[in-house]
Formats: structure tokens, C-alpha cells, sequence
């Protein structure tokens, strides 16, 4: 098995190590990531400027680009045949309920549904990287699960959220739907050194909405999270009614 691995926390991350190493019992893996954060930088490709890649001595290649620019480049220009599967993570956060529409990690793996390649993006959702370390073996379980089925899904990938808790803690794994995530405070405002205002958005506090079954619920559970994301956002409950409005110009 030929398998694609990739990420938005940069080539140098912990977590696109732990990815790797997991991937590694399963198939034979290519590593082709950022030079350097691209966090929430969701589906965005670059087209303005040339990309370019650069190969390490241990054999990963790096971008000067996007996640959506790694999965790009290397199923049409950088590997010498298409993967079988793309993974994307171990991202440092969770992508939970709406971070999925922001989130570079997911992003990949969806432009490898977009090519039709299996994919499978990985968050830790807990607040310290460093706590991704040893969850190799847990990691290639669930690989080895998604992947052993007859079939996978067509135009799905599957977004999968471990739990802030130590691997052996695991209480298991459940399929969950996207919960909702509010943040309050996340826009700074400030003035630089020269006395103009600025805005700095990020950081808040979040919190949360979601029973059991939501991929919110399983994680706070000790569970990790495994949630199909479908490629067609139309609401089909509603096409119908809207149709039944007057919308004639």
C-alpha cells in the first residue's frame, strides 16, 4: 500500500511523526508537508506565486505552500505513482464540529477525496503536543480498522479525533457526528508601538454542544472520535420546501 502522508503543523511537527511511524506498519509511506504552520488555512491553494519543493536527507518533501498545495503537488508532480491513501495530522488541536470548515489538516484530506484517494485527517485534542508522543500503536489501529474494510466510502473522508488523555486510557472508538463549537473573546484588540490599532484574531475560549454522539461527547468520553464528512454540503431536507418559495425574478 502506497500511502501519502501530510499535514498543516509543518514537516518538523510531532504529530506528522507519530502519523508516519503508524503508517509505516501498514505500507509504504511518502511524506510531503509545509515548511511551517499553515494552521486554518482550510481549502486554500496558492496562485499567485510559484510553489516550490525541497526533498530532506531523510527523504520528506517539503512545500512552501498550503496542505491543499502538499496533496496537489504530490499525487501530480512529486510521487512517482498515485498513493492509495492520504493521511493528514496528527494535527496539535482538535478539529471538532465547525473547526473542520477551518482547518488545514481536514482540507488535505479533502482534496484527496476531491482526486478520489481515501483519506483519513488525525487531530490530538489536547492542549500540549508533546502529548502526542506514544500514540503510534493506537493510531495504527485505527488506520488498520478504516482501511481493512471491503470498501471505502466514495466522496468521504473520515475526520478523526484522538482524546486529551493518555493512550492506554482509551475507552474505545465511536462514530460520531460533527458537535458545535462557540468561541467568546477570540478577537484581540490592541495598539502597536506607533499608537495604530490592531486585531488579532484567535485564542478565546471555546466551548462546546453535542450528546454523546457527537465526536464533542465521545472525546470528553475518553473515546476517540471518528467522523465521516461527506463532499456534498446541500441540505437534501430542505431542497423541497425552498423550492416552493417564490423566488421568481
Amino acid at each position: 500500500m502506497e500511502i501519502l502522508c501530510t499535514n498543516d503543523d509543518g514537516y518538523l511537527a510531532s504529530g506528522i511523526r507519530v502519523l508516519a511511524s503508524a503508517a509505516h506498519a501498514l505500507g509504504s509511506v511518502t511524506t510531503v508537508a509545509p515548511d511551517r504552520e499553515q494552521s486554518a488555512t482550510s481549502h486554500s491553494l496558492t496562485m499567485h506565486h510559484p510553489l516550490r519543493a525541497r526533498r530532506t536527507t531523510d527523504g520528506v518533501y517539503v512545500v512552501d505552500g498550503t496542505p491543499t498545495d502538499c496533496v496537489l503537488l504530490a499525487v501530480n508532480a512529486l510521487l512517482p505513482k498515485r498513493p492509495d491513501v492520504v493521511v493528514s495530522g496528527v494535527n496539535h488541536g482538535a478539529n471538532m464540529g465547525e473547526d473542520v470548515l477551518y482547518s488545514g489538516t481536514v482540507a488535505a484530506a479533502m482534496e484527496a477525496t476531491v482526486l478520489g484517494i481515501p483519506a483519513i485527517a488525525f487531530s490530538f485534542t489536547g492542549p500540549h503536543q508533546e502529548e502526542i508522543e506514544g500514540w503510534d500503536p493506537v493510531v495504527e489501529r485505527i488506520l488498520s480498522a478504516l482501511l481493512r474494510q471491503p470498501t471505502f466510502p466514495e466522496n468521504t473522508l473520515f475526520n478523526v479525533n484522538l482524546p486529551a488523555i493518555s493512550p492506554d486510557e482509551v475507552r474505545g472508538m465511536k462514530v460520531t457526528h460533527l458537535g458545535k463549537r462557540r468561541y467568546s473573546d477570540s478577537i484581540a484588540r490592541g495598539n502597536d508601538p506607533m499608537g495604530k490599532e490592531y486585531f488579532w484574531i484567535g485564542g478565546g475560549v471555546a466551548s462546546w454542544e453535542g450528546g454523546d454522539d457527537s465526536d464533542f461527547g465521545a472525546v470528553d468520553n475518553g473515546y476517540v472520535s471518528v467522523t465521516p464528512l461527506h463532499l456534498d454540503l446541500t441540505n437534501y431536507g430542505l431542497l423541497e420546501e425552498i423550492r416552493g418559495w417564490d423566488l421568481a425574478l
